[in-house]
């Protein structure tokens, strides 16, 4: 199949197209490298430079290629920068994913994969969570990605376009075989930036609260590993083109991880000392977040295999020591 990878030069989309190369799919990606790195984008893929808030941009890559299915990661996902500019969100996130969404009409696409976010949940009402939990977000990141979610179910029923929307929690690690070597831009989610504190990138990590009703006090995160995600959206679009059918699901490892036992397995793991410091609870961070993918076994036969905690920080420590040398 001919695909159209938009945003695949970031990091959980450079993986899935490895996978969908290693499928066999010819895969254009579309970037405007904002927020992804060119080094993402390998050799036995097209590169087209553009952005989905740019209609010319669009037409363009879509005239040149007749594409057979749309993988959609050009979202912006900081949620603290979506409660200060909503309006960047609001114009890239739901903006950009409305026009995507009238060029595959114009010009007969039929499939989209959407790369969604637990966010979309908001507080947990009950652990794990399913995808028949109530939806109401925290942050505006979360809201535009509902409304997209909305806005692909409505093109589905009105233009008859099939989707997989996936939601995603805490996605971390780096690709098993090594094939990815960049790290990336801006980070904020928790392992990541203990790799930057353990790499001298910054003073220290910081620990939003120690004294949440856990075991040790910090909050539980259920990660998930990119290789896992990956696969999981080959099954995705094999499901929705062999079933005529569309498919919403949670992507997760339906276990959790405390904050404290991340440091302790980066420490166990690369015999160093991580410096962290407690601070004060970050506004709206939930004590604990689990998701069941009941469904997405159901559905997929996909079961996660590589997002056990050790196999996540080998991996993400590998790639930064690549990049920085030994800490």
């Amino acid at each position: 199949m001919n695909i159209l990878v938009l945003g695949g030069a970031g990091y959980i989309a450079s993986h899935i197209c490895l996978d969908l190369i290693d499928a066999g799919h010819k895969v254009t990606v579309f970037d405007n490298l904002s927020k992804g790195d060119k080094k993402n984008v390998f050799q036995q893929s097209d590169f087209f430079y553009g952005d989905i808030c740019n209609i010319k941009d669009l037409d363009e890559v879509m005239k040149k290629n007749k594409f057979d299915a749309i993988f959609h990661f050009a979202a912006f996902k900081a949620v603290g920068d979506s409660m200060i500019a909503p309006e960047i969100y609001a114009n890239n996130n739901i903006i950009g994913s409305i026009n995507v969404l009238n060029k595959m009409v114009e010009y007969k696409i039929k499939y989209i994969i959407f790369s969604s976010t637990a966010a979309v949940y908001g507080e947990p009402e009950y652990i794990p969570i399913d995808e028949q939990h109530r939806l109401k977000p925290e942050n505006y990141y979360g809201f535009s990605k509902i409304v997209i979610e909305n806005n692909i179910k409505w093109y589905s029923k009105l233009k008859n376009i099939r989707y997989a929307i996936l939601r995603y929690f805490n996605a971390a690690g780096y690709d098993v075989k090594g094939r990815i070597s960049t790290i990336e831009k801006e980070v904020t989610n928790l392992i990541p930036v203990a790799m930057e504190a353990l790499f001298g990138r910054r003073e220290y990590l910081p620990v939003y609260g120690d004294n949440y009703p856990t075991s040790d006090g910090t909050c539980i995160r259920d990660f998930i590993h990119p290789n896992d995600l990956a696969s999981a959206h080959i099954k995705a679009l094999d499901y929705i083109m062999t079933k005529n059918e569309d498919l919403l699901v949670n992507l997760s490892q339906n276990s959790g991880t405390s904050v404290f036992e991340v440091i302790k397995a980066i420490e166990r793991l690369t015999a160093k000392k991580l410096n962290y410091k407690i601070v004060n609870r970050r506004l709206g961070d939930p004590t604990t977040v689990i998701a069941s993918n009941k469904l997405a076994f159901e559905k997929l036969q996909w079961q996660p295999q590589y997002s056990n905690i050790d196999t996540i920080i080998d991996t993400t420590y590998k790639v930064y020591k690549n990049v920085y040398g030994e800490p």
